[in-house]
């Protein structure tokens, strides 16, 4: 019998993709799947949810990569339920291997993180590797290096390098990165691929020298502890500083921390911020300040400097590839309130600095992560498969 004209009932959820509750029955016909042209299936987190993830899909999507490579996207987690993330990676999982089993895909493309996100897609890319189809791992997670190390054990860890291993390829989002996949993994086929960003048309714009900007997940991970902490010493020294925090997570124990340093005033809980309000954000604040312990190459710095505003950061993971201390900004050791505040009020007590750094930053990020830059390497990425 020829699969390709097969039809086949797939039991899935067939509003969830917009939120809505509905019967868990939908009848894909898979007689009409292969009338497309041969592309790219990609898969991730839903699209405007938040993290990095669904920034850099959008950012691929709007740069044009989706219409001329046809790639289609499925999303495999959502924000939601836990009946609606399961619900979804059901459905996800059977539009997958429809594709597959079809011959509608030359490449899979998949974007993962570290613990639940690698678990999840492990059910994804199995079925890839036994129709082999080239598979493309894009690894996003901050942590994937203590997740492997610390969390996993002598099964788990060999089922996450045989997996790596039978990757086509590994994009890693730094070189950082690509030598810890290579020293770790041995024989992998790791590249980099710098997460890209959209850079703003160039404009005149009046900061607030004393307004400092995170934007993420707030917590201990992203440093926002010793952020509050480094905003405190520069309090007790009679700078004047107001803190902008833009993002979920600990929001309870950040508040609580706040008031314990006696900083509360200084402190703004903005909520999670997108875009025409993240942009005013970029454009208004000072210094953009990401004291992170972990990270893979975050959009947010990135857009920060496309911006043109001066970061105070820390060299871990990609970030010491797009920010060199001193030039773009300052970079500090994970950790240590001191120093970091010592950098946000050098740049604070001399605006002009500020304004020099951002300049160096928004020509660092146009000339080598802009979508425009970025884009063309996945595309030739895809073009070895071909």
């Amino acid at each position: 019998m020829n699969l390709r004209q097969v039809n086949i009932e797939i039991l899935v959820d067939t509003k969830m993709e917009s939120g809505c509750d509905s019967s868990p029955f939908l009848a894909v016909d898979m007689k009409n799947l292969n009338t497309s042209k041969r592309g790219v299936l990609m898969i991730g987190t839903a699209i405007g949810d938040r993290g990095g993830i669904g920034s850099v899909v959008a950012i691929l999507r709007d740069s044009g990569l989706f219409d001329r490579n046809h790639v289609e996207y499925i999303a495999t987690h959502r924000e939601g339920t836990a009946a609606q993330k399961i619900a979804l990676a059901v459905s996800a999982w059977c539009k997958c291997f429809a594709r597959l089993i079809m011959g509608r895909i030359y490449c899979f493309h998949v974007h993962l993180a570290s613990r639940a996100s690698f678990w999840r897609k492990l059910f994804f890319v199995l079925p890839a590797y036994l129709f082999r189809i080239p598979v493309i791992l894009h690894l996003h997670g901050a942590e994937f290096h203590l997740f492997y190390e610390r969390e996993c054990g002598a099964i788990r860890k060999w089922c996450i390098r045989t997996v790596f291993q039978q990757a086509s390829a590994v994009v890693a989002l730094s070189d950082s990165w690509v030598k810890w996949l290579r020293d770790t993994f041995i024989r992998v086929n790791a590249v980099v691929i710098y997460n890209p960003v959209t850079v703003p048309p160039e404009s005149k714009v009046v900061r607030d020298v004393g307004t400092v900007l995170f934007l993420g997940r707030l917590g201990e991970r992203k440093g926002t502890f010793v952020l509050l902490k480094a905003v405190s010493l520069l309090s007790s020294a009679g700078i004047a500083v107001r803190l902008w925090l833009g993002g979920d997570g600990d929001i309870d124990a950040i508040r609580k921390c706040a008031a314990d340093l006696g900083i509360a005033e200084r402190v703004e809980l903005l909520g999670w911020v997108s875009g025409d309000r993240k942009s005013r954000l970029l454009n208004t604040a000072g210094i953009y300040c990401l004291p992170s312990f972990n990270e893979g190459l975050p959009i947010s710095l990135l857009e920060a400097m496309a911006s043109g505003m001066s970061v105070v950061t820390t060299p871990v993971g990609g970030i010491p590839e797009a920010v060199s201390d001193g030039a773009e900004g300052y970079l500090v050791a994970p950790g240590d309130a001191e120093a970091l505040a010592e950098k946000l009020r050098d740049l604070i007590r001399n605006p002009e600095l500020a304004e020099h750094m951002g300049s160096l930053g928004r020509r660092k990020v146009i000339e080598q992560f802009a979508a425009e830059v970025i884009v063309p390497k996945v595309e030739a990425l895809y073009g070895s498969f071909q």
